[in-house]
């Protein structure tokens, strides 16, 4: 028995031939038929909400498999103006399909949508809906993956082809990094609390939709003429003393 941190391992006689070659010969008597097994290491780690477990589904072309839930949003679906909070209720309509390469999933979501104007930075809420189809791909060796892009150019010809391909762990699909993209594509970019909002007074700011449309400010003078407004003010009083002077 040999132990290590975290780590144990077994000798365990398997009974199997050694093959001949310069150690074999150099320690015959030693170990005579005594391989090093290590533990397994998978664990039943919790999975997440999106993770879900294809063995229902079977891996026969053609099964299929609807599902509805909701599902806590995860982190960082966000854009600058617009975001959906973190742990907020996602309502999930997903189609997962076997089909000859992996598993075909198709569905929609629609999730809870919190941000500012992008005109009067007003706080605003709505909600978004986005649908999505990705093909997760069977674990398979290299030389079937020109098998996989013919399947794909058979049936989605007319799509276009993005570089990033999504594999299923054993039986485990993560759909999360397909519906982040599906999310945050359909987040507005430049969200208003309504379409003809006015936005902001360009000289203090105030949201112009309260203010009222009369709501103004005094011409602001140039600065370049500030040395000429003050010598007409120190000018003023004499001027009034010469009418004084003309009228006496």
């Amino acid at each position: 028995m040999t132990k290590g941190p975290g780590i144990t391992a077994r000798v365990v006689k398997l009974g199997l031939p050694r093959a001949a070659g310069r150690l074999s010969a150099r320690f015959r008597n030693r170990y005579p038929h005594e391989y090093t097994v290590m533990p397994n290491t998978r664990t039943n780690a919790p999975r997440g909400a999106l993770v879900f477990d294809t063995r229902t589904l079977g891996r026969q072309a053609g099964s299929a498999r609807s599902q509805q839930l909701t599902v806590p949003a995860p982190d960082d679906l966000r854009l600058e103006l617009a975001r959906v909070p973190v742990g907020t209720d996602m309502h999930l309509d997903v189609r997962f399909e076997a089909v000859t390469e992996g598993v075909l999933v198709t569905g929609s979501v629609t999730a809870p949508v919190a941000g500012e104007c992008a005109r009067c930075l007003t706080p605003l809420t709505s909600s978004v809906t986005a649908s999505f189809r990705e093909l997760y791909l069977y674990q398979h060796d290299k030389h079937d993956r020109r098998e996989r892009r013919d399947w794909l150019d058979h049936n989605y010809e007319n799509d276009e082809q993005d570089d990033e391909e999504f594999h299923l762990d054993g039986d485990l699909l993560d759909l999360e990094p397909v519906l982040r993209d599906a999310v945050v594509l359909a987040l507005p970019m430049s969200p208003l609390c309504r379409e003809d909002c006015p936005g902001l007074c360009v000289v203090c700011g105030a949201p112009l939709a309260d203010a009222g449309p009369d709501h103004g400010h005094d011409e602001a003078p140039d600065p370049r003429w500030a040395g000429l407004k003050q010598f007409n003010q120190d000018q003023e009083p004499r001027r009034t003393g010469a009418i004084d002077l003309q009228e006496g």
